[in-house]
């Protein structure tokens, strides 16, 4: 893990930082439904699973930019910026109705972040403990699958959240819309280092890489 310690005063957000820390301490976070249907052929086509398709592309486009990777040394009051950050994806255990959180390392590499995101899930099967160490992952965002439910909203209340950075995201199971498959996807991002125009490129860049790598289909 490293990272770069950002500058408070040049910052280019630094009035929006000093407002959303000081004055008006919250989040932004906005849902949207994301056509995922060419990335659901791919999946087939390939035989890889869609779930690790869509982390992989999330996680692209968390890295695609410092605005996401943006995090809060508290112990010293400092602004920083991760050089990558990492999801936390979740098994889900039917028999126990409970989660053990999944650390994957992200790599550019499809072919690298697939295999190692299925090992780690594998691997967590085999433990029922929830395991969840943030302490020693502070470069790490979570990445929720909500797999019961197609939802129109969803909302993370955090109490002492103008001092968690890490996007939060969660996406639900996607449903037939007009000849398209659509999922719904939540985005929450601290609204001192992100405005809506941010939470909103999130979408705009899943759309774009999920493109990507459906068409590296057919250059095969």
């Amino acid at each position: 893990m490293s990272y770069k310690v950002i500058d408070k005063e040049k910052y280019y957000r630094s009035g929006v930082f000093r407002h959303f820390t000081e004055d008006c301490k919250c989040s932004t976070s906005m849902t949207a439904r994301v056509d995922v249907t060419d990335l659901v052929i791919y999946s087939k086509k390939t035989g890889t699973k869609f779930y690790i398709n869509f982390l992989y592309v999330l996680s692209k486009v968390l890295n695609s930019r410092d605005d996401y990777k943006m995090g809060y040394l508290w112990q010293t009051e400092e602004l920083i910026c991760y050089d990558s950050i990492n999801p936390i994806q979740y098994v889900f255990h039917e028999e126990s109705e409970t989660c053990t959180p999944v650390y994957t390392i992200y790599s550019e590499n499809y072919g690298e972040f697939y295999k190692n995101a299925l090992n780690d899930v594998e691997n967590a099967k085999k433990s029922k403990e929830y395991g969840l160490d943030m302490a020693n992952h502070p470069n790490w965002f979570d990445a929720s699958y909500i797999s019961w439910l197609s939802y129109d909203s969803l909302n993370i209340e955090l109490p002492d959240g103008y001092l968690h950075f890490a996007p939060i995201v969660n996406w639900g199971k996607y449903r037939e819309e007009n000849g398209r498959l659509m999922m719904p996807v939540s985005v929450r991002l601290n609204h001192a280092v992100a405005d809506g125009f941010l939470v909103a490129n999130v979408f705009r860049l899943l759309e774009k890489e999920m493109a990507a790598l459906c068409k590296s289909l057919e250059r095969r």
